[in-house]
C-alpha cells in the first residue's frame, strides 16, 4: 500500500499547457485514446494498489476534466451522454480511474448554479488550466449521511474549517478539494480548499477489496483557512430546481455500465478461447447452447442499460436550458432508472465473467475478478432500492422525487 509520507510528498501544479477540448467529437477521440493508454497497467496497479498519479496527469492535461465547463468560460460544455460515455469507457478499463474525475464534475455542476460571476471566472479557469477537483463531501464517524460536524466560521478575515471527512474521492490527485461545511447557522456551503493549505491533512487509508485506487480515504481539517471567494452555497443547489442531482447520478450510473460493459467484452474473450478436452467428447463452449443463453441474457442486460443511460443524458440535456420542477423530476427519474439497472447489471455481468470462465477466471494474474469487485464496492455507494421506491412512487401516486445528491 502506498505510504502516507508518499502521498504529502506528491505536490500537484497548475499547469498553463493544458489542452483545450473544443467539441463532444474531440472530447471522445481523445477519451478514447487514452482509454487505450490507462489499459496497459489496470491489472498490475489493481493488484499492487498503485495509485494512478502519471495516469490522472495525462487525463487532466488531455483537457477532459474541463469538458463541462460552459462555452462562456471558455469550455466545450459537452452533452450529458459525452460526459457519461467518457466516464464509461474509462471505468471499463480502470474502474479507479473513472471514479475518479466523478466529484471534480460534480462540483463544477454546483459552481455552475450557485457561484457567482467572479468565482466561475476564477475556478473555471483553474480547471482549464489543468487543475483537478478532489471532495470532501461525506462523513464516517455521524449517525447518518444526512449528518455533517464539520463546520465554517468567520474569522477576523476570511474563514477557518475544522472537521474530518471520508470517502474523499479524487483528493490525493486534486489541487483543491471541495469541503462540504456547516455555519453556526445550520447552513450549508462548499469549500474549494486548496490542496497546500495550512492544517489540511491527507491520510491513504482506503482499503477496499474493489475499486483500490481510488485514493478515497479521510482528509481532516484542523484550522484551515479558506478565502471567502472560495466558498460557495452548497444548500442552494438543491431548494430549486437544478441538475445537480441528476449529474451526480449519471456519472454513477455511467462507471457501473462501463464495467458491465467492459466484463461482458472479457467474457467474449474468454468464452473464444475455450477449447475441447482431447477426446472427451465435448463441445466447445461457444457451441455450448447453455453458454449463448448465458450470453445472450448479459448482452440484453447491458445494451439496455446504455440504452437507459442515454435516454436519461439526453433528460438532463432536454432540461438544461430551462430547468423546471416538471423536466428536473423527470431527469431525476430516469436517471434513477438507469442507475437502478446498471446496480444490477454489473454485479450480474461481472459475476457471470469468473463463471464462464470457469477455472481460467479464478487465476490472480489474469485479474478478472477486479470487474466484480470493481462493481461491488461502488455499487454501495448509495441503495438502489430507494431508486425504485422514487420510480414507483411516481408512477402510482405522482409525487416528484425529492431533490437532492443521491437523485
Amino acid at each position: 500500500m502506498t505510504s502516507f509520507q508518499n502521498i504529502v510528498s506528491f505536490q500537484p501544479k497548475l499547469v498553463s499547457h493544458a489542452h483545450i477540448i473544443q467539441s463532444d467529437v474531440e472530447a471522445l477521440e481523445i477519451a478514447q485514446h487514452l482509454a487505450e493508454q490507462f489499459k496497459t497497467r489496470a491489472v498490475q496497479r489493481d493488484a499492487e494498489r498503485i495509485l494512478p498519479f502519471d495516469e490522472i496527469e495525462a487525463y487532466s492535461q488531455s483537457g477532459l476534466w474541463a469538458i463541462t465547463v460552459p462555452t462562456e468560460f471558455g469550455g466545450a460544455d459537452v452533452s450529458s451522454y459525452t460526459l457519461a460515455q467518457i466516464i464509461a469507457l474509462m471505468s471499463g478499463v480502470d474502474g479507479s480511474i473513472g471514479q475518479i474525475p466523478q466529484n471534480h464534475f460534480y462540483a463544477l455542476e454546483v459552481l455552475r448554479n450557485t457561484g457567482t460571476f467572479e468565482q466561475k471566472k476564477k475556478l473555471y479557469a483553474e480547471v482549464l488550466q489543468g487543475a483537478r477537483f478532489g471532495n470532501a463531501l461525506a462523513e464516517f464517524k455521524t449517525k447518518n449521511s444526512a449528518q455533517k460536524q464539520t463546520s465554517i466560521k468567520q474569522m477576523a478575515q476570511d474563514f477557518e474549517i475544522n472537521g474530518e471527512k471520508f470517502y474523499c474521492t479524487g483528493s490525493l490527485f486534486a489541487q483543491r478539494i471541495p469541503t462540504l461545511v456547516k455555519d453556526e447557522n445550520q447552513r450549508e456551503f462548499l469549500a474549494f480548499v486548496p490542496r497546500n493549505s495550512q492544517g489540511l491533512e491527507l491520510i491513504d487509508d482506503w482499503s477496499g477489496f474493489g475499486q483500490r485506487t481510488t485514493g478515497s480515504g479521510t482528509v481532516k481539517f484542523n484550522q484551515v483557512p479558506v478565502l471567502a471567494e472560495d466558498i460557495i452555497p452548497f444548500d442552494n443547489a438543491f431548494t430549486k430546481p437544478t441538475l445537480v442531482g441528476p449529474i451526480a447520478q449519471i456519472m454513477h450510473a455511467a462507471i457501473e455500465t462501463g464495467i458491465a460493459r467492459a466484463a461482458f467484452e472479457e467474457t467474449l474473450v474468454r468464452v473464444r478461447q475455450a477449447r475441447p478436452w482431447i477426446d472427451s467428447g465435448v463441445a466447445t463452449a461457444i457451441e455450448d447452447p447453455l453458454t449463448r443463453y448465458e450470453l445472450g441474457r448479459i448482452i440484453a442486460d447491458v445494451r439496455a442499460s446504455e440504452v437507459l443511460l442515454k435516454q436519461a443524458a439526453r433528460s438532463i440535456d432536454a432540461a438544461r436550458p430551462h430547468p423546471t420542477i416538471e423536466n428536473i423530476a423527470k431527469a431525476s427519474l430516469d436517471v434513477a432508472k438507469a442507475r437502478a439497472h446498471s446496480t444490477e447489471t454489473a454485479l450480474k455481468t461481472s459475476s457471470k465473467l469468473i463463471e464462464l470462465a470457469g477455472s481460467r477466471g479464478s487465476q490472480r494474474e489474469d485479474g478478472l475478478d477486479r470487474f466484480w469487485r470493481n462493481a461491488r464496492v461502488h455499487t454501495l455507494h448509495d441503495a438502489s432500492r430507494w431508486k425504485y421506491y422514487f420510480i414507483a412512487n411516481h408512477v402510482l401516486n405522482g409525487i416528484s422525487p425529492p431533490r437532492r445528491g443521491t437523485l
